[in-house]
């Protein structure tokens, strides 16, 4: 059986907190990194689905008003987007009209020693098969 002096027991043991502790913090930090694009994405899908129902209730919205709606709504939620990275179309029946809006756009984050993209396709539903 090894022998270690108590003082370098208190010192191992420290140097676990130490870790532990920033472990945590590291966590956390990460988490902060995350988590608001995550939200931020699941508002919008919400606010997708709102914007695809009022295109449909009103047959005469035209596609263009409908992607001023989703960037001027994206812009709310601190998402930059494109037109080009707006999908407007335009499904059901002449006498059930509806509207499907899916978007796709990517968000950078960085974290110290290592950066990344999140990738997310938010849509207002199902989508029309062509």
């Amino acid at each position: 059986m090894f022998y270690v002096p108590f003082e370098q027991n208190g010192i191992m043991g420290a140097i676990k907190a130490l870790v532990g502790f920033l472990l945590v913090v590291a966590a956390i930090y990460a988490g902060f990194q995350i988590i608001p694009p995550e939200l931020s994405n699941y508002s919008f899908q919400d606010d997708l689905r709102n914007i695809a129902m009022m295109g449909g209730a009103n047959p005469r919205t035209t596609d263009q008003e409908i992607l001023d709606s989703v960037v001027k709504k994206a812009a709310e939620h601190q998402i930059v987007l494109r037109p080009e990275q707006v999908t407007v179309q335009h499904i059901g029946t002449p006498g059930a009209p509806a509207v499907y809006v899916g978007v796709d756009y990517v968000v950078p984050v960085s974290l110290p020693g290592y950066d990344f993209t999140m990738h997310f396709t938010p849509s207002s539903g199902n989508k029309a098969t062509i």
